[in-house]
């Protein structure tokens, strides 16, 4: 079995620990790859689901590591692979001034990306009729695990120690979506400028479209080096089904906000998130991932992960022969349009770790 089939295997059936406690903790709850824990594989660090439903019934399950850090990978019995645990960051065992944990502010995704909430609320997941039906981030806010709204001087703070401290190369600022027609990209603005100002980091702003354009430029004007404008779903009927609050922002309205972005950020630079097994056709994903890759936009898809807690919490994951016959043609065409997730600057396309795209994208090159 090649790395990228392995990996899209882990991905979509998880993985069962004997030792639940190796590498930095699995997260629970929150936005991005939650009930997932990170782990190397060969030279790519991944992230898999630990926590789920499809996980618990895995084939795949992970010995306590040997003398020399690296844990077997077993399936039916048999070693498939030898893996590693990236170890607990040092960052996370300071507080700020008034007290707050710094793995309440940004934590870490892979091994050297961090990510944070900014605004920790949404007015899409407030409103049961309007949620995502795929979204947690109220649960780690409902847990204690952080704070509602960081601020960009805590952004600062906790970014600057992260780099010094653990080495962290970029980070992903994500937000709830607030009720301003900015749509977010004010405090993502906001935070940005304030952690240039702090740390030489790159950093990915993730957002819906907002309202007027010129705020994209504002985002880059404070520091922003790559922007996320996540569709999730890419036909009308899974959006209404799937994120009813979401889908009342019309496709058009993304792709004048791509183009738009493009034009600020530049080719490759602006990325979308695009949720596989949600009910889109393969052929929808690749008709969706020809039409974005002619913009410059990156299609980072990813297989649809159950997280507990959340009205998708018994939808089953995508089967790993799905997501192949996906992210092969997908990793080509990618490719083949001048975008390649090592060239973006920051971000969940440039980290990779929560699809195989990035070895699909290795098995092709131009011609």
């Amino acid at each position: 079995m090649s790395e990228s089939d392995l990996i899209n295997e882990l991905q979509t059936k998880g993985m069962r620990m004997v030792d639940p406690s190796v590498g930095h903790e699995s997260r629970r709850g929150g936005a991005g790859p939650s009930d997932h824990k990170a782990v190397t594989v060969g030279d790519v660090t991944v992230m898999v689901p630990v926590h789920t439903a499809p996980a618990f019934d895995s084939p795949y399950v992970v010995e306590t590591p040997g003398a020399d850090g690296r844990s077997r990978l077993l399936k039916a019995g048999a070693e498939v692979a030898r893996v590693r645990f990236p170890t607990r960051p040092r960052f996370y065992d300071l507080k700020t001034a008034e007290g707050v944990p710094y793995n309440q502010i940004a934590v870490l995704h892979s091994r050297d990306v961090l990510a944070t909430t900014v605004l920790q609320t949404c007015i899409r997941y407030e409103s049961r009729k309007k949620t995502c039906q795929f979204c947690s981030i109220g649960q780690s806010l409902a847990a204690g695990r952080t704070v509602a709204r960081k601020t960009p001087e805590q952004l600062a703070e906790v970014a600057k120690a992260a780099v010094e401290l653990d080495g962290v190369r970029h980070m992903v600022l994500t937000t709830g979506t607030p009720g301003g027609k900015d749509r977010g990209a004010a405090i993502l603005a906001d935070s940005a400028r304030a952690i240039k100002a702090a740390v030489d980091l790159p950093i990915q702003a993730q957002c819906e479209p907002p309202e007027d354009d010129i705020w994209h430029q504002h985002m880059k004007d404070a520091g922003v080096d790559a922007l996320g404008m996540h569709l999730e779903a890419v036909t009308p009927e899974v959006r209404q089904r799937i994120m009813p609050g979401k889908a009342s922002v019309p496709l058009e309205k993304y792709f004048s906000s791509f183009a738009a972005a493009v034009k600020v950020f530049g080719h490759g630079q602006v990325s979308t998130y695009i949720l596989a097994g949600l009910g889109d056709t393969r052929e929808a994903i690749l008709d969706m991932g020809e039409r974005l890759c002619a913009m410059g936009v990156y299609p980072f898809v990813v297989p649809f992960v159950p997280i507990s807690g959340t009205p998708l919490e018994s939808h089953p994951a995508p089967s790993s022969e799905f997501m192949a016959s996906v992210l092969r043609p997908l990793g080509e065409m990618v490719v083949r349009a001048g975008m390649r997730s090592e060239d973006i600057k920051a971000g969940c396309g440039k980290c990779g770790a929560c699809s195989a795209l990035s070895t699909y994208e290795k098995l092709k090159v131009p011609a």
